[in-house]
């Protein structure tokens, strides 16, 4: 096996790794530091919440600005250029709540802010559940998964939700909806859950892990 230490100190024998060299946008030769356009380090074009680059006739979309390099947002950033410059119906694409997933195995899907994220913004309530889905204890498989709620104390406001395990993205993908329309714990509480399924561990979720 490999040896891979980490930046914390941490040490782990793994079988492969994968070294993930990012992207860059690709804005090299296009000539835009003549117009004045102001460019970040990486190449991307620096914009503000409506998209707008300091020329006010030039904007930019998608990866090129390296704000969420994602097709749904890169769609949705579109969609806000066309309402706001040929509609006249100002609107900002909404980069706080973004639904992320990464299809390894585990599956890994997230939204809404991490518990560091919560803690570093005040108190904050963790609940959280390892288990086995039931597919696995038929198969005789081990394999666990993990779910985390992030909630603020007093409105009980679900601030994230954090999956790994089968269909971690599907399932995130319509916790997003719930989250983004201000959904609390306690409307997950007194969601009926459907059984057997892995996602009824969102809405059984009772004990405070904080």
């Amino acid at each position: 096996g490999l040896r891979v230490e980490l930046d914390n100190g941490e040490a782990h024998v793994v079988d492969a790794v994968l070294f993930a060299t990012g992207r860059r946008p690709n804005t090299a030769g296009l000539g835009l530091e003549r117009l004045g356009v102001e460019l970040k380090a990486n190449g991307a074009v620096a914009v503000d919440a409506w998209s707008q680059s300091g020329v006010p006739s030039i904007f930019a979309v998608g990866d090129v600005t390296h704000r969420a390099a994602l097709t749904p947002v890169a769609i949705r950033e579109g969609e806000a250029f066309a309402r706001t410059v040929f509609k006249a119906q100002p609107v900002r694409p909404d980069h706080l709540m973004i639904p992320t997933a990464v299809f390894t195995r585990p599956e890994l899907a997230t939204v809404g802010m991490t518990e560091a994220e919560a803690r570093a913004a005040g108190e904050v309530e963790i609940y959280r559940t390892r288990f086995r889905p039931m597919a696995n204890i038929l198969a005789g498989r081990r394999e666990k998964m993990l779910m985390k709620l992030v909630v603020e104390p007093g409105s009980r406001r679900v601030l994230g939700c954090h999956i790994v395990g089968p269909s971690a993205a599907e399932m995130v993908q319509l916790a997003a909806v719930a989250i983004r329309m201000g959904a609390t714990k306690d409307d997950f509480d007194s969601t009926m859950a459907v059984h057997p399924t892995a996602a009824e561990e969102l809405v059984t979720m009772r004990s405070d892990a904080a």
